[in-house]
Parts: C-alpha cells; sequence; structure tokens
C-alpha cells in the first residue's frame, strides 16, 4: 500500500478525523485542506502503535483565496466550523501568509506549505467534491512514515526547527523519531 493509500485508510478508519474533514468541506473553500498536526500527529500515533490519538492543540484548516485576505474572514469560518464541531479550529488563508513568513508571494496552499519548517508537517488532506479523500504533500509522504523530523531548508532559519521540535515536544510524544538536519 502507497503512503498516501495508508494515511487515506487510516482517516477513513478514523470517525473523528473524517467528521472534521465533512465539516470543513461543507466551506466550499478554494484550495483547502486539514494539515499539519491533523495529518502527521496521526501517522506518527499510528507508527508508534499508539492505542489513543495524541490530542490536537487545534485543527489546521488551511486555503487559499487571493481575492479575499481579509484576517475577518478566517475568523468567520472558525465559528462557522465551531457551531458544527466543537473543536479548535485555526483558519489561514495561505494567500496572505507570505508577510507573516517573510516570504514571496505564494500561488497555492501547495505551494503555501512548501516553505513550512519541517517537512513532514507539510501534508494536508481533504475531501473532493465526490467524496474522496485526496492528499496535498509537496514534498511527498514517504518522509513522514521515516521516524524522521526533518528541516525544510527553503529559506527557513534552523533555529525555528530546533525551537519547534523542542518547545512541541514530538521526541517526548514520539520517542522513535530522531531529527533530520538534512534535506
Amino acid at each position: 500500500m502507497s503512503y498516501e493509500a495508508q494515511i487515506k485508510q487510516w482517516i477513513l478508519d478514523d470517525p473523528e478525523r473524517l467528521y472534521a474533514l465533512e465539516t470543513a468541506a461543507k466551506l466550499d473553500l478554494n484550495d483547502w485542506c486539514l494539515a499539519a498536526g491533523f495529518v502527521r500527529n496521526m501517522v506518527w500515533d499510528r507508527l508508534h502503535g499508539s492505542e489513543y490519538h495524541t490530542p490536537l492543540n487545534d485543527i489546521d484548516l488551511i486555503y487559499f483565496d487571493p481575492n479575499n485576505c481579509d484576517e475577518d474572514c478566517d475568523r468567520s469560518f472558525e465559528r462557522k466550523l465551531k457551531a458544527d464541531y466543537e473543536q479548535p479550529w485555526s483558519v489561514k488563508n495561505q494567500a496572505r501568509m507570505h508577510i507573516r513568513n517573510s516570504d514571496s508571494p505564494y500561488s497555492s496552499t501547495s505551494n503555501a506549505m512548501s516553505y513550512w519548517v519541517e517537512i513532514e508537517t507539510a501534508v494536508g488532506v481533504y475531501l473532493s467534491s465526490d467524496q474522496r479523500l485526496e492528499i496535498i504533500a509537496p514534498f511527498g509522504c514517504e518522509s513522514l512514515f521515516k521516524y524522521t523530523i526533518t528541516i525544510n531548508n527553503k529559506r527557513r532559519k534552523p533555529e525555528d526547527f530546533s525551537h519547534r521540535s523542542t518547545d512541541k515536544g514530538w521526541l517526548k510524544t514520539w520517542p522513535l523519531l530522531s531529527v533530520d538536519w538534512r534535506f
């Protein structure tokens, strides 16, 4: 089974994640996905044989809409999502996130993800209009299954990577992981 197929199967076997995807799909956003810990944590939990899901700090819904970059729209979407599914939603239009990150403007959700600090975090999933799970992964999914946390050398500072790796406690939560400074 391919890495993408495995991720899709695990999500299909996870009623909470599937419901989060169904809830997010109702917004009908452009070029969207649930990403970061939503996929990464699930894979690392499974690889570590965990019986329980590691709690998510938030559910990251990202999308790309260059025609409406008002941050208030994201807050409105968060309120709508919470009304349907009481979870800590975090909604971010990637069409404006280049400003915060001091990057050139992004061209899509996948392009924005290609600038994220770790490559294992840059994996997302969405529910297509025909109700199929689809993966967005600018670096592919293979590294997510290699028990590594890998720095993305694309315009990121090593101190950002080190800070995130330490502060998020990934090596404590998933002790089989190792940090990979090469990309």
